[in-house]
């Protein structure tokens, strides 16, 4: 890990610098000159007033009101390189699976596609966790979200385009970060990130009181070895390999994330150098702790606090906190409350001003907004070397796969709009699928890392339907095994984990859409029309994405590839030196529409988000 000295890199003059200078030099030449000198220490004087008061505007996010007024939204998550801007007048915006014992829970269900905006859900999510499905496979549900349908007002402290863009390069606040990511000596250069400092109460406190996260389950097993969970040994009669293997919780990202992060390569003390400013607030595993049978006021408290905390450090005054990420471990849906009646889900985290100007990485990131971003659930393959990795893409791509499909999972008989017992029928009915239901109880296989991963060792294609909200911790578990997932709705790979996936899902997936199952379209007859040729592509690329799936140990690193840690990081920093090149360069912010922000990153050459595209019905309100 390299930490880098405040004076390795020249220091451009600030702000601060040229009032200290100007005073400095005003006092130096008081001796003499009368009425004149006079008449200029005043103008000097007036002028540090005033300056000094900007910056207080600036601090307070004050100064950038009137941009956010005018629809400006704050910075997109990184797409792939991809720039549309596009404005529209601001509206306001309604209210706001894997091994081991999961504490998720079931939260109200999401908005329906097509619809009005719809009201919040009657059923609050205050109960214990269902055992028919496994952890593996499933986790909460999110609230009724209506979508927005515009920009919206975002007053996290951003300075105005026009006075940024009048500034020379230097002058601006992360001039020295944007210098560093020049200097082609610097192995760092432009990849530092610094790490705000917390009271251990909004993180290792959490861990430490592992026994209080979940009301059902003592989550301190899971919370161990940097919240990898216990690890797995002996192989499982050749399912897994000896070491790198553990019994991974789906929610426990917040821990594996800071892990990761106090061993980067590239931390700096000097936040001047920062490409992004790492905030260690386990959010997900705090709001956990009060989903379940606590008010509102509990369950906002710590977020109020820790936005307070943030919003006054130096570091906030840069960009606003636009530089700023966090972890979320869990579904967006927790975290955007639709009211402050205590029967609505979750916090209203995300829907903080503060928050909407940060970039809170998730496991499943919401379609109308665009300050989260998805990043794979944690799997139970924590490699510790490349080797580890090759070995293991190896064994999977010489496995005998006897079966043409597969389904892990469970039916959802109270929701009229899974398609869950449909897949379970055709799969019963075709002698080339093997069905995995999973059940209440000991009997249940589902909650073995073992079980699941065997079928999908011995699967050609895994049916991964949505859970219950639109992502499955399955899809990365069928990844790991060489199979080649199955979805049948977009908002549960595609326009989720733009950063760890291909653009193009042909690549590596199949589609089926929901209504086409609805209709009685033949699964197994849709997949045995693909050539054989075009499935050894699809798997291919399934193992090469391997890598880019999978948390390494924290205690090694992987030297030729990156896991879903380096992804992450180097997408976030790639989005907030992009936007401080754009800054300098007097472009400012890219504007964008909230209600596409699902779209952003389809978009090809020439595009615009307002061209139709074959999935606008399935994200779209009336």
């Amino acid at each position: 890990m390299k930490r880098h000295n405040t004076a390795e890199v020249p220091v451009p003059v600030s702000y601060g610098g040229k009032v200290e200078k100007t005073m400095g030099g005003a006092k130096q030449g008081r001796g003499g000159g009368g009425g004149c000198c006079s008449r200029l220490w005043f103008m000097v004087v007036l002028s540090a007033t005033v300056t000094l008061l900007m910056r207080h505007c600036y601090d307070s996010g004050l100064i950038g009101h009137g941009a956010a007024a005018a629809g400006v939204v704050r910075i997109e998550p990184v797409h792939r390189g991809l720039y549309h801007t596009r404005k529209a007048s601001p509206v306001d915006r309604g209210g706001g699976g894997g091994g081991g014992t999961s504490f998720s829970g079931h939260s109200p269900s999401r908005p329906d596609a097509g619809s009005a905006k719809p009201e919040p859900p009657h059923d609050s999510g205050v109960k214990a966790p269902s055992e028919t499905e496994p952890a593996t496979v499933e986790h909460t549900k999110p609230p009724s979200e209506p979508a927005s349908t515009g920009t919206e007002p975002d007053d996290g402290g951003k300075p105005s385009s026009a006075s940024s863009s009048s500034l020379p390069a230097a002058a601006h606040p992360f001039a020295r970060a944007l210098a560093a990511a020049g200097d082609k000596g610097d192995r760092c250069g432009g990849r530092y990130v610094y790490v705000q400092e917390l009271p251990p109460r909004f993180n290792t406190d959490m861990v430490k009181n592992c026994a209080t996260l979940f009301p059902w389950t003592d989550m301190c097993t899971f919370t161990a070895n940097g919240g990898f969970g216990p690890q797995m040994s002996g192989g499982d009669g050749g399912v897994f390999q000896e070491t790198g293997w553990y019994n991974s919780d789906q929610y426990t990202v917040d821990i594996i994330f800071h892990d990761r992060i106090r061993r980067y390569e590239c931390l700096t003390d000097d936040p001047s150098l920062a490409a992004a400013v790492y905030v260690p607030f386990f959010a997900g595993l705090e709001v956990a702790r009060h989903l379940w049978g606590f008010n509102v006021t509990t369950r906002d408290a710590m977020a109020l606090e820790v936005v307070d905390i943030i919003t006054s450090r130096p570091e906030w005054r840069a960009m606003g906190g636009r530089d700023h990420f966090f972890t979320a471990g869990r579904t967006t849906w927790d975290f955007r409350r639709l009211n402050d009646g205590d029967a609505g889900w979750g916090s209203k985290l995300f829907s903080l001003p503060a928050i909407k100007n940060m970039t809170a990485l998730v496991v499943e990131a919401s379609p109308w907004h665009l300050n989260d971003a998805a990043i794979p659930f944690p799997t139970a393959f924590h490699p510790a070397s490349d080797e580890a990795v090759f070995v293991w893409q190896d064994k999977v791509r010489r496995l005998e796969r006897p079966w043409l499909f597969s389904f892990a999972g469970a039916a959802r008989p109270g929701s009229a709009k899974s398609i869950r017992s449909e897949l379970i029928a055709q799969c019963r009915a075709s002698s080339v699928c093997s069905l995995m239901e999973c059940a209440d109880g000991p009997s249940n296989k589902c909650g073995s890392a073992a079980s699941y991963m065997r079928l999908f060792q011995s699967s050609t294609f895994c049916l991964q339907p949505q859970g219950d909200s639109y992502t499955r911790k399955s899809a990365f578990d069928a990844m790991l095994a060489g199979c080649v997932p199955v979805f049948f709705h977009p908002g549960t790979a595609y326009v989720q984990y733009t950063w760890h996936l291909p653009r193009n899902h042909a690549d590596y997936s199949v589609y089926i859409s929901e209504d086409d199952v609805r209709r009685n379209a033949s699964i197994e007859e849709r997949l045995r029309r693909i050539a054989p040729a075009a499935v050894e592509r699809m798997r291919e690329t399934v193992i090469s994405l391997i890598p880019t799936v999978v948390y390494a140990q924290p205690s090694s690193r992987l030297d030729t590839m990156k896991d879903a840690f380096d992804v992450a990081v180097d997408a976030i920093v790639d989005k907030v030196t992009r936007l401080r090149r754009h800054i300098v360069d007097g472009r400012g912010e890219e504007e964008k529409l909230e209600m596409y922000s699902w779209k952003y990153p389809l978009l090809r050459e020439g595009q615009k988000v307002e061209d139709p595209h074959e999935w606008d019905p399935l994200f779209a309100f009336g």
